[in-house]
């Protein structure tokens, strides 16, 4: 007689998943005063759009969440477990941090909360 053996399918968390849950993180436990958003930028846009945007000053790579603390803008850039930077990402977060900013990519939410973390930016209630 055969065994059957079952495998557990693991899901592993989309980008989006991982950015709503980093993003209710900073709502719920972020430092009072730090300013944290999402710049809508990605999906399909027809030409015309695409230029309009362009045309307005829309920057292609910018990293999925923005936050502004004590006069320093932090940038994380969210991926899932085996997500990938592109081309366009890397030269727009060297393009940040020529600028200024301190900009980094989380693979994964417990990578994002420990990027978190090290910035200061959890009030400390995560452990």
């Amino acid at each position: 007689m055969k065994r059957l053996h079952h495998t557990r399918t693991v899901k592993v968390p989309t980008e989006a998943q991982i950015q709503r849950a980093t993003i209710d993180l900073l709502a719920w436990d972020g430092r009072p005063d730090a300013f944290a958003f999402h710049v809508p930028l990605g999906g399909y846009r027809r030409k015309t759009e695409a230029a309009i945007l362009k045309s307005i000053g829309t920057i292609a790579g910018v990293p999925d969440i923005i936050i502004i603390f004590e006069g320093r803008v932090f940038c994380l850039e969210l991926k899932s477990e085996h997500g990938k930077l592109t081309g366009v990402q890397r030269v727009c977060h060297e393009r940040l941090r020529r600028a200024g900013a301190t900009v980094d990519v989380a693979f994964g939410l417990e990578q994002a909360i420990a990027q978190l973390q090290t910035w200061n930016l959890l009030r400390g209630r995560m452990s």
